[in-house]
């Protein structure tokens, strides 16, 4: 019998890291759901056998990857994987005179050391045996720096750069290693913001989001938020077999948003 691909889907107990995972499930990949608390983690894998998928696909840990305790539990519990989706990662916005040390130290250690961390782990092991696939979910802001949050850019940026040095050094091997710049997305905490935002301008969910796209982000060809499951699809498919000519590149799941051509 053929034995599932496994993946280690980062901060996956919600948002586009939970619907990555479902569509992962949905194509044959056996999962490892990540999450800080095993409250969520068991909430997540719960939600996926209600649709479907079965419980001996699932695996969990509750682990914060922005230390190194949480990505060394991690690795110990799951010494060899497939494929790692390292999607975990934070954003706040702030005015960059009032960015802190302690807040690049934060951002940093969510949206890049966490990914450094266990590509530094799992990415020998795959060259070894001459398979695998990374993959970072970085962001559109990745080239479109937020003026409203600039820590969140550079980080993401990082994200971009240190998938194509890694891609580079797997040069004539079956390992992949890709970054994915996704656009604005009704994640968990945008939905919301956006019902929030709504009750406070009295005012319908679907207005704040025309509203949203026409002033913050007017270069959208979508003109709509993404939703989760677009980007988990697209994510599982760079994570398959069909997917091995794909490396080093820098993908968008974006809605049009990014402007330049190349």
């Amino acid at each position: 019998m053929k034995k599932n691909k496994l993946a280690l889907v980062t901060g996956s107990t919600a948002g586009i890291g939970y619907a990555i995972a479902e569509k992962m499930v949905a194509r044959g990949f056996d999962v490892i759901i990540n999450g800080r608390t095993e409250e969520r983690v068991n909430a997540a894998i719960n939600n996926l056998i209600k649709v479907g998928a079965s419980k001996s696909s699932l695996h969990g840990v509750a682990a914060d990857l922005t230390t190194t305790a949480g990505v060394s539990k991690v690795t110990e519990l799951f010494p060899e994987i497939d494929v790692l989706v390292n999607n975990f990662g934070i954003f706040e916005p702030k005015a960059f005179a009032d960015i802190t040390d302690a807040d690049w130290e934060k951002m940093w250690n969510g949206n890049f050391m966490s990914g450094a961390r266990l590509s530094r782990f799992y990415f020998p092991k795959m060259m070894k045996k001459n398979y695998g696939r990374v993959i970072f979910i970085s962001s559109e802001s990745a080239v479109q720096i937020p003026t409203e949050m600039i820590h969140y850019g550079v980080s993401k940026t990082a994200q971009v750069a240190l998938a194509r040095g890694m891609a580079e050094t797997a040069v004539g091997t079956n390992v992949t290693v890709n970054s994915i710049l996704v656009g604005p997305t009704k994640s968990e905490g945008v939905g919301t913001f956006l019902k929030q935002l709504a009750e406070k301008d009295h005012t319908s969910e679907a207005q704040v989001e025309k509203d949203f796209f026409k002033t913050a982000r007017p270069s959208s060809v979508l003109q709509r938020f993404i939703k989760p499951e677009e980007v988990g699809a697209f994510v599982s498919f760079v994570a398959s077999e069909e997917a091995s000519a794909i490396t080093g590149s820098a993908l968008r799941v974006d809605g049009g948003v990014t402007r330049a051509i190349l």
